[in-house]
């Protein structure tokens, strides 16, 4: 049983419709749609993906395209949890702050993150979306609960609450195995 619970697990992660990807500078279009021209390298931009840490500072992820993963992610996050520090986002994702440091480095050249002020007066600034990553986050989670309904459009709205209760349950478990709470309580960053 768990075998084909991790096997559904990882068809469900590597997901385009969930998690878009760029393959062959298709920039994480699906295949029915047509593809994006390849990307070109530019001076102070990496093209290289080795660890999901695409950089959207590239033209075609300014330019209404899919965010890359870590982009989608951090955005999410950001607007879950509310603005946070490096430290705070490393510690939250269980991600070295390198990491997140160049991930959202990224964001920032992109215009998609902003660095402000600790509204409580603390020394570290904190990172939040800018307007125009918000408009890019909507838009993406747009374009995925498409996806969704498209996908789920056979099924009873009963099969899809079944699903949607299993899946918050799994969340919860695997957060409380890792000695977190989900849904997580507002302002958990304050803490």
């Amino acid at each position: 049983m768990l075998e084909k619970l991790e096997r559904e697990l990882m068809l469900v992660a590597r997901c385009n419709l969930l998690t878009p990807r760029d393959r062959k500078g298709q920039g994480g279009q699906p295949a029915n749609q047509p593809a994006q021209p390849a990307r070109t390298a530019q001076p102070g931009n990496q093209t290289a993906q080795s660890d999901q840490t695409a950089h959207p500072a590239q033209p075609d992820q300014c330019s209404g395209a899919r965010l890359d993963r870590s982009a989608y992610f951090l955005l999410s996050f950001l607007d879950t949890e509310g603005a946070l520090s490096i430290g705070q986002l490393a510690d939250a994702l269980g991600l070295d702050v390198s990491t997140v440091n160049r991930q959202t480095g990224a964001l920032l050249r992109a215009g998609l993150l902003e660095r402000i002020p600790d509204p409580k007066g603390g020394l570290a600034r904190k990172l939040r979306a800018t307007a125009l990553g918000a408009e890019r986050l909507a838009a993406d989670r747009e374009r995925r609960r498409a996806g969704l309904a498209r996908v789920l459009a056979s099924w009873t709205p009963e099969e899809v609450g079944r699903f949607e209760d299993a899946l918050t349950r799994f969340n919860r478990e695997v957060e409380a195995d890792e000695g977190r709470t989900w849904p997580r309580p507002e302002n958990a960053q304050d803490t």
